[in-house]
């Protein structure tokens, strides 16, 4: 398999991160070649796997445009799926069925409240107390306001939501939107680490360095992977409008030993546009719930990290001071126009940058 001339191989995860199909064995291969020296991994988001497969192609593509180096492509696929974006309320329902299809007769009784949420306190309780308890406890964390909000009354979230929304179904379809988010949250995380982790260990050699990407929830997803590895296993990191907190990688950020830890010896590039009106959705509905403020690092950057570079995406040709292994926010404004706009020649430029600093 190639991209745009690059040695490349694709590796698939169930939602528990276990190996589909080969186990790996085209990127393990891809790893011991000696000709291979930067093993590039990408990771997509929320995408269906046709949707990842076109964002890999242009990557590859925009990267062939602005180098010539003898990187390989490790592509992942894992079990996510489309945003909900402007579906609507039983579409949201069918799409927390397809995540987690063992809590399918929780979700049907809360589907059978919804004529009734505009109408009744009852329902609105048991509707939203229904959805809240299909959600795994153990992604819980401050970040995102999960272990405060999964634990208010059901009636209390819905109330809360409906006060800056248009009514309750409004505040059902924002209920679902946030329990969506937190699915493919934990899932990311187990992905990343039972799955990509391990991975990564087995195909690690001598000159060899990985470089790991992740758009959206798949920069969630190599984070956590690279938490999970020894220092210095990893040459670079690159987020591309991951949905992730902003404070992530702060003194008491989630994924915080990634940089205490010295994992990556490289930079670590972030970037951020407030065009990015998808990696925020989540953060926002926790700042409706809570009455504090949360926030995305693809919608902010790095925040509350002292060491995090400010900086912006520069065009093809652009010079970049780089620090190793620290965060560098690249305000993206100017060139990422949206959630899914990180295919660009701008883009492949400071991704190759970064790989050819090291």
């Amino acid at each position: 398999m190639q991209l745009s001339g690059f040695p490349a191989a694709e590796v698939g995860f169930d939602r528990a991160g276990t190996l589909a199909g080969d186990r790996g064995a085209a990127v393990r291969e891809l790893a011991a070649d000696r000709a291979t020296t930067d093993l590039v991994v990408l990771s997509h988001g929320w995408d269906d796997p046709g949707t990842a497969r076109h964002l890999y192609v242009d990557l590859a593509s925009s990267l062939r445009s602005v180098c010539d180096g003898p990187l390989a492509f490790a592509c992942v696929l894992w079990p996510s799926r489309k945003f909900a974006g402007s579906a609507g309320l039983e579409e949201r329902l069918d799409l927390l069925r397809e995540l987690v299809p063992e809590h399918r007769r929780t979700i049907d009784a809360a589907a059978e409240l919804v004529p009734a949420l505009a109408a009744r306190s009852t329902a609105r309780t048991a509707f939203a107390a229904a959805l809240l308890s299909v959600a795994a406890p153990a992604a819980q964390d401050h970040e995102d306001a999960s272990a405060e909000l999964l634990a208010l009354p059901g009636g209390t979230v819905m109330d809360r939501l409906a006060k800056p929304a248009s009514g309750f179904v409004e505040a059902a379809r924002q209920l679902l939107d946030y329990l969506t988010y937190y699915e493919m949250k934990a899932r990311a995380g187990e992905v990343g680490e039972h799955g990509l982790a391990p991975l990564l260990g087995a195909v690690a050699r001598p000159g060899l360095r990985v470089h790991l990407v992740g758009h959206g929830f798949g920069g969630r997803l190599v984070t956590a992977a690279a938490l999970a590895r020894p220092a210095g296993t990893l040459g670079t990191l690159t987020l591309l409008q991951a949905t992730l907190s902003h404070h992530a990688f702060a003194e008491s950020g989630v994924y915080r030993g990634v940089l205490d830890a010295h994992v990556v010896t490289g930079p670590i590039l972030v970037t951020h546009t407030a065009d990015d009106l998808v990696a925020g959705v989540a953060f926002e509905i926790a700042s409706r719930v809570t009455g504090l403020g949360y926030g995305s690092i693809g919608r902010d950057g790095a925040q509350g990290t002292a060491e995090a570079v400010p900086g912006e995406l520069l065009p093809v040709g652009g010079c970049y001071a780089w620090r190793p292994g620290v965060p560098h926010n690249l305000r993206a404004d100017g060139f990422v126009r949206g959630h899914t706009d990180v295919r660009g020649p701008e883009i492949a430029h400071a991704l190759w940058s970064a790989i050819a600093a090291g």
